[in-house]
């Protein structure tokens, strides 16, 4: 079964606060583990939601997995990404679209914290 892999962040007018998401989509492409990597955004930017997830259809996916790029599961990742994935599976009844939780709460994100307060400790 080929699964797609569709992170999804709020979106920017500015292209460079989009481009943090388009650099985690091309490095999780390099470590292989899912056939297909596609970005989309929830507003302000392309693609959006609908878009990214027909695009992962037309790369043969059988699952897509939503992942949200969001810190918390406020009402965007609730209401608005559980809305967005229930319209995917209506559009695509062959596809299974899986809504995964937000980054929040995981414990790999203490260390990029106490890294980052590190490097700021150590700027002269």
């Amino acid at each position: 079964m080929t699964t797609a892999l569709l992170l999804i962040a709020h979106g920017s007018r500015q292209e460079e606060a989009n481009a943090d998401l388009h650099h985690v989509v091309l490095e999780m492409r390099r470590r292989g583990r899912y056939a297909v990597v596609e970005a989309c955004f929830l507003e302000l930017a392309q693609p959006d939601i609908a878009s990214g997830g027909q695009r992962c259809v037309e790369q043969s996916a059988a699952r897509v997995i939503l992942l949200p790029y969001f810190l918390s599961a406020g009402v965007h990742v609730r209401r608005d990404l559980t809305a967005a994935r229930q319209l995917l599976a209506e559009r695509f009844p062959q596809t299974e679209f899986l809504l995964a939780e937000p980054l929040g709460r995981h414990p790999l994100l203490l260390e990029v914290i106490a890294e980052r307060a590190a490097a700021a400790e150590a700027q002269p």
